[in-house]
């Protein structure tokens, strides 16, 4: 394997098994803190370290009206409103169910593109590897799927909002982030997101069970270095190397991980729904990986007959 494939291959497996684990670390935080004080410090303190990352790497930061614009839209639509729309859901519904609502991420990333890049081809093979991998997700949490139809209805839509959203950022970012570097690209939509959560917690959020609890402490600076600044520079490194579509299929890998480290950490029970949905999920992958898969066989194989 060539040494960009492979960079690839590691980057690919570091997000989903990073933001895997983010799913515990959230759930740690929202028991003494709220969600936009929780996620205004976590973009925050990564913004700092991203930051100290442009100084020591002299990393251009690029500040022409269309990169202006674009951290703009980050901001709003990438982390604001998504992410305090994913971190407010899981006051309400069980984050596997969360889950496997925003598992529909991919649908959508392929919708958007559908319109961003009419002549690229989503092809068959990607489009059922997107379908039996949420099915593989529906099976892993086909258990925890039931829920009211008061609040947990609300934390339905805010999930179903966030991932639409996403779905289209990515897309943006694909077509108009290209000569962004990964790191500078992060900067300014999160210290802008810091800015604006941070007081709007305080105005907003009823703060009488805010705790900075060492766990509290915990969560937040390992989803800020971690599960931010090293998981968003490698998607978004990714995401101008390989298809979009194939990188959307992450979120149908980290739920995964999240069980995988819930069993091996809190001696949680893994079952034969996660076992037949985890299969599922990884043909999903396979199926929309075929071709790529078939070229590199093909390239190897041509390569030892020369």
């Amino acid at each position: 394997m060539g040494g960009e494939k492979a960079k690839i291959v590691i980057g690919y497996i570091l997000i989903c098994l990073i933001w895997g684990s983010t799913w515990i670390a959230i759930k740690i935080g929202l028991e003494t803190l709220t969600p936009m004080l929780a996620i205004g410090s976590r973009f925050l303190i990564a913004s700092i370290v991203f930051y100290a990352i442009i100084k020591i790497k002299n990393i251009e930061l690029l500040t022409d009206s269309q990169s202006v614009k674009l951290y703009l839209f980050m901001s709003l639509f990438s982390y604001i409103i998504p992410v305090t729309l994913v971190y407010w859901a899981e006051q309400f519904i069980p984050s596997g169910l969360t889950s496997v609502i925003f598992a529909i991420f991919p649908f959508w990333v392929i919708i958007f593109s559908r319109f961003a890049f009419p002549n690229e081809k989503i092809g068959i093979y990607k489009f059922l590897g997107v379908v039996i991998g949420f099915i593989g997700i529906a099976v892993i949490f086909k258990d925890e799927l039931s829920f009211d139809f008061g609040s947990s209805m609300l934390g339905i839509i805010a999930a179903v909002i966030s991932a639409i959203m996403q779905g289209g950022v990515a897309v943006v970012i694909k077509k108009y982030g290209e000569k962004i570097n990964p790191v500078s690209i992060n900067f300014i939509p999160l210290i802008i997101t810091g800015l604006v959560l941070i007081p709007a917690g305080f105005i907003f959020e009823d703060t009488t069970r805010l705790a900075y609890s060492n766990n509290a402490l915990f969560s937040i600076l390992y989803l800020s270095t971690i599960g931010t600044v090293v998981a968003f520079t490698i998607y978004y490194w990714l995401l101008k190397k390989i298809n979009i579509v194939i990188l959307s299929l992450s979120s149908f890998i980290t739920p995964i991980i999240a069980i995988l480290l819930g069993w091996f950490f809190l001696n949680e029970k893994l079952n034969s729904n996660h076992i037949i949905g985890t299969s599922l999920v990884l043909i999903g992958v396979l199926f929309a990986n075929f071709k790529g898969l078939l070229n590199y066989y093909k390239e190897v194989t041509r390569t030892r007959n020369v």
